[in-house]
């Protein structure tokens, strides 16, 4: 088959499940700015059980359902009522989180997108109080992964009542800024960062990182991530991701040097490398299979392509492939994706690259150093 006719296929088959997506997954956004009391006024005879309380990003458009089936949920299960906290602009998450434990909350829920639920899980790693997840993003990479209804409020609130605790490790990524280029909020300076250091596990370290759950990454798929419009991600969910990405198949390739745990550095020409906490991405793209969630062990996938789309169209046919455990043998391939596993990552990269944890953009960084901490978070996941 000429290799023209098979990118037609790739493309078609791509663009059809594509569409398919955006039809189902269509949804707005609108911002609330009346924000609600922590507590529901409480009614009727008291309740007794663990407190659960609620952190909502209410720039989600099904925010008050999420707050109404919460409260019900609650009620028919003979529960104290929930608490709830909305997130702001200057604090997503984290604080709130923070704030419930204060309240005496025995589950902290991330009602929102993967941002929220990043910023939820930074206040709760390290302690014994597990997060519950209501979907309520794009993405959705950890509910995905821990297989939480993605559409169902009611279903998302029996898994926090009804499931099981689980601890998963937690992945940290620090990065430098490429001089002069600024830094985001929430981001380090860039005189905290100097080449020298290195992020061995320790007190201390997570306080200049940024915590992932699932995937963090830099290249291609951060600035697929930071090109997405926002208006599309509502409208369309993950494909404006897609759209993105297209715009930048024909974008440079990297130079890096990576070192994995203490092994000698290699240079690499690539397009992208992730490091992964688990795997599974929208549009049942598995793109680390061997990836588990609590093993206290990251994995890196480093992908490159040659060849303009013929390259492109053999590793989504690659990616395809490994998702149901089939592997391409071939020593000559003008797109690929390796695997290896490490406890501690640096990779440092000539000129500056986007770099990405879970979604949400970091900037463009001259390093970024990734490592686990097993068993930090405790979840709240199916039966």
């Amino acid at each position: 088959m000429p290799w023209e006719l098979t990118v037609g296929i790739v493309a078609l088959v791509i663009g059809v499940a594509a569409l398919a997506t955006a039809v189902v997954g269509m949804r707005r956004t609108r911002q609330r700015a009346a924000s609600r009391p922590t507590a529901a006024p409480r009614s009727g005879p008291p309740r007794t059980g663990p407190q659960i309380a609620v952190v909502v990003n209410p720039s989600k458009e099904n925010t008050d359902r999420i707050v109404d089936t919460a409260r019900r949920v609650c009620a028919e299960a003979a529960l104290p009522d929930p608490l709830f906290y909305d997130t702001t602009v200057d604090d997503p998450g984290t604080g709130q989180a923070r704030a419930a434990l204060a309240a005496g909350a025995d589950v902290v829920v991330a009602a929102g997108g993967d941002g929220t639920v990043r910023a939820v899980a930074e206040g709760l790693t390290g302690t014994d109080t597990p997060m519950g997840i209501v979907p309520a993003g794009t993405g959705n990479l950890l509910a995905r992964n821990l297989d939480i209804p993605l559409a169902d409020v009611g279903e998302a609130m029996a898994v926090v009542i009804g499931g099981r605790d689980r601890r998963i490790d937690v992945g940290r990524a620090r990065i430098t800024p490429v001089p002069d280029d600024g830094t985001a909020p929430g981001d380090v300076a860039p005189e905290a960062v100097t080449s020298e250091d290195v992020a061995p596990e320790g007190p201390g370290d997570e306080q200049d990182a940024h915590i992932f759950l699932v995937i963090a990454g830099l290249g291609f798929d951060a600035a697929m991530v930071a090109d997405a419009d926002d208006h599309l991600k509502a409208k369309m969910g993950w494909v404006a991701y897609f759209l993105a990405g297209a715009r930048h198949l024909h974008g440079r390739r990297m130079k890096a040097q990576i070192t994995i745990d203490d092994e000698t550095p290699v240079a690499a020409r690539l397009r992208s490398i992730l490091v992964g906490n688990t795997g599974r991405l929208p549009g049942g793209i598995t793109l680390l299979p061997d990836a588990i969630i609590d093993d206290g062990i990251l994995d890196v996938a480093a992908i490159d392509t040659r060849g303009g789309l013929a390259g492109w169209a053999q590793l989504f046919g690659e990616v395809v492939a490994q998702g149901m455990g089939v592997q391409n043998e071939a020593k000559l391939r003008i797109g690929r994706i390796d695997h290896v596993r490490a406890r501690h990552i640096r990779i440092d990269v000539e000129g500056g690259e986007q770099a990405q944890v879970d979604g949400d953009v970091l900037g463009r960084a001259s390093c970024m150093e990734s490592w686990v901490e097993p068993g930090a978070l405790v979840v709240r996941a199916p039966a």
